[in-house]
């Protein structure tokens, strides 16, 4: 699960918001922080284990501060009289085994209560039953639509989100300035916008790392499916094979190859770059105008909370204009959890609207909830401005036979690795066939 970036954000962004750090423990599913397996016993006679990437300071020590999902864990404890043990894993390199494998592993041996869990993986421990229903929940009714639909496999509910995590460009408004460039809408729109800064001396336009230029692709590929309103019917197209992954994803990759062609990205660098840590000091240099990052790392003591410059965050290019990506991550419960009556209790109440109220407030991003609104800051307007229009791509559907999220990003490595365009569409028509059929 995480597909997305890393130690860095351990490093740099301390208590971060839980989803996004989750994402950025293992980009894509494929790295983590420290190879460390920790447990945190709970002396409480009721007692939930929670798997999960985020450590808990202190069990007993509820006035010092605590990262926002700590908070919600202080109030169902408080609420339900248990206790919540963290039992914690990050890896240290690509050698070491993904957070993602771990969970899989852990909750397929019923060896925790609740997980905290990326989506592709939510897909899997769905798949097999290894996750709770948890559309009984009275927190359920409270979840807005796209929350909902992105954590149902199988008609069943499996996982909630804490918050609902966003990803937009990030870019340095004094640099346009200084060249006289708008924000750009549309794919064309945005290679001019490259064009200019790279005739007037910027090297490389645009930052990129290993795990997030999928963001580019799953936008334009998604814009019309999430907001042409036919997605019910062209998602059951997909997974019948009656339409192709392949015909939706290759316009972004022709653009990702354009853009590697005319050295606005740096693919090799890319390649090997872990996220912000690649590409972040460019950006916060201004050597590199942009870069693409998730909602939370634009607020203050963040990786780019505090920049010299102008700083404002937009959606990907599409023909639909700047559309946000969201991938979702979510909390479950193991469906044979020791601790499975408590375990629901605590994920009630850590997901009520009063928790994620605190959530939000302390993190200052979207909750699932569409009770729960927090004001963003100016440099995030553009792109909550989207959101709050409906206007949105998912970057993660539990209704899709294929995942997406991991899938998109290993395909666009293959790109980066030198694979035409063509060869990344052939792996995308042989995941969907292997992904149909596994479900019949």
């Amino acid at each position: 699960m995480d597909r997305n970036g890393e130690r860095h954000f351990v490093k740099a962004v301390g208590a971060c918001l839980v989803c996004a750090a989750v994402l950025a423990i293992t980009a894509c599913g494929k790295k983590g922080n420290n190879n460390i397996l920790h447990v945190e016993d709970a002396e409480a006679e009721r007692a939930v284990n929670m798997f999960s990437p985020m450590e808990k300071t202190e069990a007993d020590t509820v006035n010092t501060a605590r990262s926002a999902v700590d908070k919600t864990v202080i109030m169902a404890e408080e609420k339900l009289g248990i206790k919540v043990s963290y039992v914690t894993y990050t890896a240290e390199d690509y050698q070491d085994k993904t957070y993602d494998e771990v969970a899989l592993d852990r909750a397929r041996n019923n060896m925790d209560d609740l997980y905290l869990l990326n989506p592709d993986t939510i897909r899997i421990l769905g798949e097999e039953g290894k996750l709770a229903d948890l559309s009984e929940l009275a927190s359920v009714e409270n979840l807005r639509d796209m929350v909902k639909a992105a954590n149902v496999v199988d008609g069943k509910l499996v996982a909630i989100p804490q918050e609902v995590v966003v990803y937009g460009l990030f870019i340095n408004k004094d640099m346009f300035d200084r060249y006289e460039l708008e924000l750009p809408n549309t794919p064309e729109e945005f290679l001019e916008c490259c064009r200019v800064l790279k005739e007037n001396g910027v090297e490389t336009p645009v930052g990129a790392n290993r795990w997030w230029l999928e963001t580019f692709v799953l936008a334009q590929a998604y814009a019309d499916l999430y907001n042409g309103g036919n997605t019910g019917a062209e998602i059951e197209a997909l997974n019948s094979g009656e339409s192709k992954y392949s015909d939706y994803m290759r316009p972004g990759f022709e653009f990702l190859q354009e853009m590697i062609d005319k050295g606005y990205i740096d693919a090799k660098k890319a390649y090997v770059s872990e996220a912000i840590e690649g590409e972040g000091a460019d950006f916060l240099a201004q050597k590199t105008p942009i870069v693409m990052a998730y909602w939370g790392a634009a607020n203050t003591d963040t990786a780019y909370g505090n920049p010299d410059f102008k700083m404002v965050v937009i959606g990907f290019p599409t023909d639909r204009g700047q559309m946000p990506v969201m991938p979702m991550t979510g909390l479950g419960v193991g469906t044979d959890a020791e601790h499975k009556e408590d375990a629901l209790q605590a994920l009630e109440a850590m997901t009520s609207d009063e928790a994620l109220k605190v959530y939000a407030e302390t993190n200052k991003v979207i909750s699932p909830s569409k009770n729960v609104e927090v004001e963003c800051i100016p440099a995030l307007k553009p792109l909550n401005d989207r959101i709050q229009e409906n206007v949105y791509v998912l970057g993660a559907n539990a209704s899709m036979n294929m995942e997406q999220w991991g899938n998109t990003c290993q395909v666009v490595r293959m790109l980066l690795n030198g694979a035409t365009v063509d060869e990344c569409m052939a792996e995308f028509d042989r995941l969907q066939e292997e992904s149909n059929r596994s479900v019949k």
